[in-house]
C-alpha cells in the first residue's frame, strides 16, 4: 500500500457493502488482521469508526469487495497521517451528546446503525457506531426518544419500543438533561452513521 493513491474520505458514499456471496473469497486471516489493526486505531481516530465497524461485519466470510473497502481506509489514513485527538487544557466541563440513526441501512437484515458521541467542552471523549439488535419498522421509532418527552399521545402506539427511552423521558422531565433536535448539517453523530461527501465529512471531522 506504500505506493497507493491517497483518498480524501475513508469510504465512498456509493459504497453499499453486503455479503457478496458471489464475490471472490479472500484470505480470512489476512482480512481479520487488517480489520483488527484498524479497530485498534479507532481509539485515536474516530473519523474511521463507521467505515471500520462496517467492514468488521464481514470477517466470517470476507470477499474482494470487503477487502477493497478496507484498503480504501488505509489509503485515507495515508492522506491524513497528521490527524488525531486534541484536548485543550482550557476547555469547559459542559457535557454535550449527539445521537443519530441510519434507518434500515444494513443491506443484509435491514437493521439500523446507531451512533453517539459525547463532548466535554469541545473535546471528544466518547463515541460509538453499532448496528441495532432489532429491526426498526419506521423512522418514528428512531425519533421516539425526542417525541416521547413532548408528546404523550404517542405512548399508546409505541409500547413495543424499549423501556430505556422512558428512562430518558423521566430525566428530561426532572430537568436532569435537555433534549434538543439537531439539524443534519450540525449533527456530529452523522460521521459515525454513514459515508459522507468530502465537504460534510471534513467539516464534521473538525467540529466540536
Amino acid at each position: 500500500m506504500g505506493d497507493s493513491k491517497p483518498m480524501t474520505t475513508p469510504m465512498s458514499t456509493n459504497t453499499a457493502l453486503d455479503a457478496d456471496e458471489d464475490g471472490e473469497a479472500v484470505d480470512q486471516k489476512e482480512f481479520r488482521g487488517m480489520v483488527g489493526s484498524l479497530l485498534y486505531l479507532t481509539a485515536t481516530r474516530p473519523d474511521i469508526q463507521f467505515a471500520v465497524c462496517l467492514c468488521a461485519r464481514y470477517q466470517a466470510s470476507p470477499r474482494t469487495s470487503h477487502r477493497q473497502a478496507v484498503k480504501r481506509i488505509f489509503r485515507y489514513l495515508k492522506f491524513t497521517l497528521e490527524l488525531g485527538l486534541w484536548y485543550s487544557s482550557g476547555c469547559s466541563f459542559s457535557l454535550r451528546g449527539f445521537s443519530d440513526a441510519d434507518h434500515a441501512g444494513c443491506r443484509i437484515d435491514r437493521k439500523s446503525t446507531s451512533s453517539t458521541c459525547q463532548l466535554l467542552g469541545t473535546s471528544l471523549v466518547s463515541w460509538s457506531s453499532c448496528k441495532q439488535a432489532s429491526v426498526a419498522l419506521s423512522t418514528t421509532e428512531a425519533e421516539y426518544v425526542a417525541a416521547a418527552t413532548k408528546n404523550p399521545v404517542l405512548h399508546s402506539r409505541t409500547k413495543h419500543i424499549d423501556v430505556r427511552f422512558y428512562f430518558l423521558r423521566d430525566h428530561y422531565e426532572k430537568r436532569d438533561i435537555d433534549l434538543i433536535h439537531v439539524v443534519s448539517a450540525n449533527q456530529l453523530a452523522d460521521i459515525f452513521t454513514k459515508p459522507l461527501e468530502f465537504d460534510a465529512f471534513t467539516r464534521l471531522r473538525v467540529t466540536g
